[in-house]
Formats: C-alpha cells, structure tokens, sequence
C-alpha cells in the first residue's frame, strides 16, 4: 500500500527537502509523486538532458525511507519547444492557436509532439532503469482533461480525412452513401474535401460527428499506448500508470481503452472544486470512484485526495473538519489500494496558488497534517483487506459511442447520460449494494442485474452478449432511447424500437417525444405495482407490450393505452424496460424489487451513511462512512460528523 504525497520540490528552494521528507514520514507516508511537469528543468536546452535534479531528489528519498513515483513530464511541452514547432500547439474550434502558457497545449497528431516525447522519455526512463526506488511511472498527466481532448488544427483535419480513407477502403462513394450525404447536397468527390466538424449553421452530419469523435479518441489512445510501450521497451520491469481526472463519460475519449496500456490505473478524486458552493453528493463520488475501478476492472490509485480548498481563479469550498479524510476512507471503500495527497505544500507561485495543500505555504502543521497522519495511521493496518478485489452483482454499462451520439444530438435539453447513470446508481448505493460501472465490451458473466442506460448506438455483438445474459438467468434493464440507432449513427430503415431487442423485451416503442421538464407527466402502477404512482420526464418512449407485464402506465391525457415501465421473463433470466425517466422513489421502488428477486441483500442505514465490505479471508472489514455533518448511530456504534470507522469481521 502506498501512501504519500504529490510533491514538487522544484518549486521550492532545495533547502526545504529534508525537512519536507521527514515531514512527509512524520505524516506516515512512504511514496512521493514527482516530476510530471518538469521537462524544461530535464531539458533546457534542446538534446542537453540534465537529470541531476531528480537524482538528488530521488537520493533524498532513498535517505528518508520514501518510494517514488515517477512521471513522464509531456503533459507541460517547454517554451522553446513550442517556439521551434509552433505546430506542435492544438487549435480552439474558431481556429486560433492555444497559446503557451498553459497545460496540455499540445496537438496529439503532432508529428513533432511523438518525436520530442520520444527522445525525453527514452533519455529519463534509460537513466533510471532499473533505479529500486522508482515504484511506478506516470505517463502523462490527467489526458483529455480541461478541453485538450479537442482539437481543430490543419494537422488533426489531415489525420481525420486519412482515418476516413482506412476506415472506409479509400472509396469515397461508400463514405457518401453510408453519411447520406445527398442531404444537403454534402457529397465528396475525395477524403481530401471533408471538412472538421467545427461550428456551422445548423449542424453537421452526424454519421461524420461520430467519426470525428472516434478519431479524436484514437488520437489520445494511441498517444498513450505510445508513451506505455516506450517506457516498457526501455526499462520492462517498469509499473506504468495514468492518472485520469473527473468526468470520464463526458470526454471526447474512451478511458477503459487508455486503461488497456496501463499497468495501474489512478484517479484524482476532487469531490469539490472552486465555484462549487458545496461538495458533489455521496453517491455521485461513489459513482466516480466505481467508475475508475471499472475501466480495468480491478482495484485502482488515488494519485490525487484533496485536504484543502482547491481552484485555480475561483477559491474553492474548504472541506470540513474530517470531511476530506472521510472521502478518503470512502476511495478506499471503493477499490483504491493506495493514495496520495494533492499537494504536500500549497503553491505561492503560479496558476495553482489557491490549490490549498497538506500544509499551506505557511509550512505550519495544522489539522489538515494531523488528519492525514491519522488517517495514514489507521488505513495501513488494513493493507490486505484494501488489496482484495471488490465482487458486485450489479453492474451499469456504458458505450463510448452511444455518449458520443447524444453528445451530437442531445434530443432533450434535460439529458445528460452520466447523471440518469448515476439516478439508477443511487437506488443501489442506498442500500449499500457494490456496483460495477463497465464499458459495454466487458464480460456481463458473474453479474445478477446489468443496467444499460441509453446504449442508442445498437450493436450485434453487444446484443447477442446481452442476450445470453438474459438466456442464463440474469435481469436485463433496458432504458428509453436505448437500441434507436446503428454504428454509424443513423437510424436504420425498416426496424423498429429497439431495433434488434424488441423479441427480449417484449415491447415495441409506438412514437417517442422529448420533454423539457423532470416531471412532466404522472406514472402509474399495475400488477403488483397497483396504487404506486410517481412523475416521469426528461423523455419517454410509448411502448406497446406485446409479450411483456406491464408495471407502470403513463397516466397523462392522450397516452394512457402506452406502458411506461415493462417485464418480461425470457429462459431462466428478466427483462425490464424503463420507458422514461422516472422520479427517485419510482425508481428506487423497482430497483427494489429487482434486488428481491436477484436475492441480492441490502444493508438498511441512515440517509448519508455509507457501508462497504472489503476484503477477502485473509482479511475482511466493515467500512462505516458518515457523510453527514451531524451525528448519526449505526447499530451499536455513534459516528461523528463526516466520521469513519474500520472493524475487522
């Protein structure tokens, strides 16, 4: 298990670092994270690597008892790097250039950009290979993140048109028909005539935006795949990670197919941020956290917690007294195994000044340090039971290219993918039920129930997986706007909703209509569900049930012969169709009777108190978790505000 801290000593005066390291034990810490945004100090001059720095740094920390984490310093590109290939910057959609100056300024079709983070790396990893106290490297640093996902420059639109020539065999006549680009007089005479989708009148056609997205994710899947294979060429003991930021599903990349070149995936968790008036809601950091662990589908790193307030220009949100410690026992509740605090001492220079740290510039240890070294203290007794792997007999499904599609064409101005995911998460993390968040190519066996909230992109082979799922005694929950569209974004002639599905769950979807309201009409239950009654909105599917129970009906004028909510038993297995969105007790109702009849048990606790199992028989604990600001009581025990407790079982 490691414990640390991020930590920058280049920013200080060299002086500083023995006190800093044995501040660092003090706190009962034993790695530190270094050197992800150094590359001018390893390179000042182009060809002339200079690693002296770090060699003290790293001898420090051998001195002291302290591991380290390593980072390949390419998300910062040096000034004079960008002054000899100003190529090598990305470009905003209007078409000016990024300016350096900032972080991940560069462009990942740059030929430049391959070349200069090849000979960086193969010179930083060849001088450390095989160096003991290197535990792991970081490649890169948070890729995707604040808007560098995007970019418009001649070198990505030239890269586009030949990703578009492999994909479709260099036949033009075939992009056109399958685009249908006849609308709007769209047609190409050559690869070399398709534009970037960048900002038009109306809109572009959005088989060519699903493309563009899936060329903007291979773009940065292959950078990294690049960095990951290099570091291994160079030194093939070495451990590579990633640090992946917040808001995976809304990027314009496939994090679970970064996580394939990756020995380790990390995650900076920032419950809160500036501008934020208060922290994110408990499950929906929950959510975050089983969303990391799922792109590899093991346990995972924090490589960022945060103690203090955070934000760049906009001071954040001061977590509580205990409040931070506790969103670290709650990554550990979900899969981390090991965590690092951002950032030893708060900056007094740059764009990070407001990123409050451990300790603030002051250098003075206060409640923040005594928290860590309490928490550090505590959580390192349970080493094994954090290394365990997490079981979950729910999982909830994403697919990349269904987020891209309602990214292109929203449909209602209230959707937003991640948030219904995390609505249906909710009913789960309430009753204190693991779950599982997965791309869609993950294996569905061993799972009970298996979520797939608005898959529009319908896909045989998922289909088929989906299926015997169902076929081997699995519950299949299958929301509206799911199964609408095929790969390329377009909706198929001659099928019906949902196309493919419509023998599993027993439902055909009459006409559709988007609502702009979350509850925009009344719901009522049938069956076993009679007198429940509850809202609907966002959008909603009229279903006629052809083979399949009804549970709910739409209870507004006009529509009260379509179901909303539907059941259908198939083989050994169960299918549910969630015509709308449906309002949190709706929903919480039928997951509930989805978990009954999974024979899947929940642990009832107060609202805002969170309680995980991790472990295995070597050793097994029980994590209370109290989110709450006041005081609660769980069975026998009395948990202060934001208070935690670890029990051996």
């Amino acid at each position: 298990m490691w414990l640390g801290v991020d930590y920058y000593p280049e920013q200080w005066d060299p002086a500083l670092m023995e006190a800093d390291m044995d501040t660092i034990r003090e706190m009962g810490g034993n790695v530190i994270r270094i050197a992800e945004f150094s590359w001018h100090l390893m390179e000042k001059v182009e060809g002339q690597y200079d690693f002296s720095f770090f060699d003290g740094v790293i001898a420090k920390a051998k001195e002291k008892g302290l591991k380290v984490i390593m980072g390949t310093p390419t998300a910062t590109i040096p000034a004079w790097l960008a002054k000899k290939h100003p190529s090598i910057l990305s470009q905003f959609e209007n078409g000016q250039k990024r300016t350096f100056g900032g972080r991940h300024v560069y462009c990942f079709n740059s030929p430049e950009m391959y070349e200069y983070s090849e000979k960086i790396i193969r010179a930083l990893v060849g001088h450390y290979r095989g160096e003991k106290q290197i535990v792991a490297w970081q490649i890169d640093n948070e890729i995707g993140h604040e808007g560098s996902d995007l970019c418009w420059c001649p070198q990505c639109q030239k890269a586009f048109q030949s990703f578009l020539s492999e994909k479709f065999g260099g036949d033009i006549d075939k992009l056109n028909d399958t685009y249908g680009t006849t609308f709007w007089s769209q047609e190409y005479n050559s690869f070399e005539e398709i534009p970037l989708p960048a900002e038009t009148i109306t809109t572009h056609n959005p088989a060519l935006r699903l493309d563009w997205e899936r060329f903007r994710s291979l773009s940065i899947c292959r950078f990294m795949d690049f960095q990951a294979h290099l570091v291994h060429e160079v030194d093939p003991q070495a451990v590579v990670m990633h640090d992946f930021p917040g808001g995976g599903l809304d990027k314009h990349v496939d994090y679970s197919q970064v996580a394939k070149s990756l020995d380790v995936v990390a995650y900076n968790n920032y419950p809160v941020w500036g501008g934020q008036k208060v922290p994110i809601p408990p499950h929906e950091i929950a959510f975050g956290l089983d969303y990391i662990r799922g792109l590899s589908r093991k346990n995972f790193w924090i490589t960022e917690a945060i103690m203090g307030a955070q934000g760049h220009d906009v001071t954040g949100f001061l977590p509580r007294p205990n409040q931070a410690k506790m969103w670290s026992y709650q990554g550990m509740a979900h899969g981390c195994n090991s965590m690092m605090y951002f950032r030893y001492r708060g900056a007094t220079k740059g764009a990070e000044q407001f990123c409050y740290g451990v300790l603030d510039a002051d250098n003075v240890k206060g409640r923040k340090f005594y928290e860590v070294q309490s928490f550090f203290r505590d959580i390192s007794q349970y080493a094994q039971a954090m290394d365990a792997p997490i079981h979950s007999d729910v999982a909830i499904v994403y697919d990349y290219d269904s987020l891209a599609s309602f990214r292109i064409q929203r449909q209602s101005i209230l959707l937003d993918c991640a948030g219904e995911m995390k609505k249906l998460y909710k009913a789960f993390y309430d009753g204190n039920i693991p779950v599982d968040v997965i791309p869609a190519e993950a294996d569905l066996s061993g799972y009970k129930v298996v979520l797939l909230p608005q898959l529009i992109i319908t896909k045989p082979e998922f289909r088929t997986k989906a299926e015997a799922f169902v076929q081997n005694g699995g519950t299949l929950v299958l929301t509206y706007r799911n199964a609408v569209k095929d790969a390329d974004n377009n909706i198929p002639v001659g099928e019906i909703v949902p196309v493919g599905y419509t023998g599993l769950t027993g439902v055909t979807v009459t006409e559709t209509e988007s609502l702009q309201d979350l509850n925009a009409f009344p719901v009522e239950g049938q069956g076993a569900f009679a007198g429940s009654q509850g809202f609907g909105g966002i959008f909603r599917d009229m279903l006629e049930a052809r083979d399949a129970e009804v549970l709910y009906r739409y209870a507004d004028t006009f529509y009260t012969k379509f179901a909303a909510v539907t059941r259908r038993k198939q083989g050994a297995g169960t299918v549910y169709y969630l015509g709308c969105a449906l309002d949190e007790g709706t929903t919480a109702k039928l997951m509930g009777t989805i978990l009954a009849d999974n024979q899947i048990e929940t642990t009832p606790s107060e609202d805002g108190v969170e309680i995980m199992i991790r472990g295995s028989a070597e050793q097994k604990v029980r994590m209370l978790i109290n989110h709450n600001d006041h005081e609660v009581h769980f069975q026998n025990k009395t948990l202060p505000p934001f208070g935690c407790t670890v029990e051996l079982l």
